[in-house]
């Protein structure tokens, strides 16, 4: 066992999240062991109680306990199928940034029930350089864009573009129903409350933090919508619940009022299809991440018009 530390936050961890100052600097530390630290108060910022999404400034003195004896055993060295398999995820990469299209059903970080995830297969991604890091979230069964960086400069960058709402992403949802207008916006606030298994829910609720997500029906059929979305603000299950909000909750998501259909796969129906972020350069690199065939399957099987395939940011 190690003595506890106090580090000092330095200049070029300005702006990160806690929980991947940690993943930086302790990489063989769990994501559920950081959370169960955190909650005992074994980790403090300035002294005071803090939550994994904290952001850090400059000077930010970060107590750091001893960690237990299996966290500080190397990591697990990466097979030769994980390789294979993260790479074969890349749709993009450049010396700063490499995009991802997640499959659904894979985590982006681990949990207390989640051995498997991209956080823990990021080796698979160094090329020959650092290992990648983490700047945004997709949840574990949505499918679609994942922007990772190379590097800690893009690090920050791109964790202050996802945070300011400068990089954008554009979403395709099945959902049941229609929404009442063919294009909108939703804008109600969402409280999220954590379950009892460490699982995370979220409600409209006034006394939650301001949500905004714009909409656009693509085509209907019958008693289905195919539907594109954007999400103004980042928050926990954010599209999920505005979706269920208007009363079209998306096919597969059976926690927010969504069912399956006889006929299709048992997958909740929500893709991140595109992703627009500004360069330093001052370009934009646009990214488009193909349907997964189970998705294709369902447009198939509702019989959606989905001609107009290239998504465009000009429209919200």
């Amino acid at each position: 066992m190690s003595e506890v530390k106090i580090v000092k936050v330095e200049e070029k961890d300005s702006d990160a999240r806690l929980d991947r100052w940690f993943k930086r600097y302790y990489p063989a530390l769990s994501h559920g062991m950081l959370e169960k630290m955190l909650r005992a108060k074994n980790i403090r910022v300035n002294g005071a109680r803090a939550k994994a999404d904290l952001r850090l400034q400059t000077g930010d003195e970060i107590r750091v306990p001893p960690m237990p004896k299996q966290e500080e055993k190397a990591t697990k060295e990466l097979s030769k199928a994980d390789i294979e398999f993260i790479q074969s995820l890349v749709i993009y990469k450049d010396k700063d940034i490499i995009v991802l299209n997640k499959p659904a059903g894979l985590a982006v970080q681990g949990g207390t029930k989640t051995l498997r995830h991209v956080d823990g297969l990021l080796d698979g991604l160094k090329f020959g350089g650092e290992r990648p890091r983490l700047v945004h979230r997709l949840d574990k069964e949505t499918s679609g864009v994942l922007a990772l960086a190379r590097n800690v400069k893009m690090a920050a960058y791109l964790t202050k573009a996802f945070k300011t709402k400068e990089a954008h992403k554009i979403y395709w949802a099945v959902v049941h129903g229609c929404p009442k207008q063919m294009q909108g916006e939703i804008e109600v606030p969402l409280l999220k409350k954590s379950g009892k298994n460490g699982g995370e829910s979220v409600q409209v609720d006034e006394n939650g933090q301001y949500a905004k997500s714009l909409y656009e029906v693509v085509d209907t059929t019958g008693d289905y919508s195919l539907l594109r979305l954007m999400p103004l603000t980042g928050r926990t299950h954010q599209l999920r619940v505005h979706c269920a909000y208007i009363g079209c909750p998306i096919v597969g998501d059976e926690k927010y009022g969504g069912h399956f259909v006889d006929g299709l796969e048992k997958k909740m129906l929500l893709h991140a299809k595109a992703l627009q972020i500004p360069l330093l350069n001052q370009k934009k690199l646009k990214v488009d991440a193909l349907i997964p065939d189970y998705m294709k399957k369902s447009l198939a099987f509702f019989n959606f018009n989905v001609k107009k395939e290239k998504e465009s940011f000009d429209f919200f």
